[in-house]
């Protein structure tokens, strides 16, 4: 499984306690419950920076910058079956589903860089490495946050959608590993015309190991976020 090192990226070299939560799956609304909760508990100094790693049930999330055509309603409606939840993370319209690693970062952001766009930065680099870690190259496009593949027809491989509240951040990245890429079809992904979505199982046409890919995330994530996992 060891691949090549991906991007260089800014790294920070002190290791600070960091708490790293995991679920299972979780309906849509009850994570965003937890999330309310943990940047509570950060504001209040009552919990370190947290990473919160988990799957979702099947749902589609709206961002600030959707559109009703993107998904064809709004918040009350259902896509084929599927709830659409309003959200005020930054983006569009994606999917969240079973196969697919969701991280939600509830971090202090300064204490990390300068600002969101160098925090995204941060998130695609954790990414592109874990990636590598398969022999998968991912890489950036400009003005168009998250992680993609391919360069003639690049291929989202990884969504990232954030908000930084009282300096507080929330929402996250969505890495597609062996979820069912089906349900994107019937959105406009991310709001772009003909964009085109991958999975790590698509990409290298076999099963990929979805407890492996949360370990590798959680330790890449680590690394470059400067954080040592305590135990919780």
């Amino acid at each position: 499984m060891n691949g090549p090192s991906s991007v260089s990226s800014h790294e920070i070299v002190a290791h600070a306690p960091g708490a790293l939560i995991q679920r299972e799956r979780l309906d849509y609304a009850t994570a965003w419950a937890l999330q309310r909760r943990l940047v509570e508990d950060r504001l209040a100094v009552r919990c370190s920076d947290t990473l919160l790693l988990l799957e979702h049930e099947p749902v589609f999330t709206a961002g600030r910058t959707a559109r009703a055509e993107h998904w064809g309603g709004d918040e009350r409606s259902h896509v084929a079956g599927i709830p659409v939840h309003r959200t005020d993370r930054g983006g569009s319209v994606t999917y969240h589903g079973p196969g697919q690693l969701v991280g939600y970062p509830i971090l202090k952001l300064n204490r990390f860089c300068e600002g969101p766009k160098a925090y995204v930065r941060m998130l695609e680099e954790v990414i592109i490495r874990t990636l590598g870690q398969w022999n998968i190259v991912g890489r950036r496009l400009e003005k168009l946050p998250g992680v993609w593949m391919g360069d003639s027809q690049p291929a989202k491989i990884a969504a990232i959608g954030t908000r930084i509240e009282r300096g507080i951040t929330l929402h996250g990245f969505a890495l597609n590993v062996t979820v069912d890429l089906a349900p994107f079809s019937r959105i406009v992904p991310c709001g772009l015309a003909d964009c085109r979505v991958t999975s790590m199982a698509e990409v290298l046409l076999r099963p990929v190991d979805l407890t492996e890919v949360r370990r590798c995330v959680a330790e890449q994530f680590a690394s470059v976020f400067g954080l040592e996992w305590i135990a919780s």
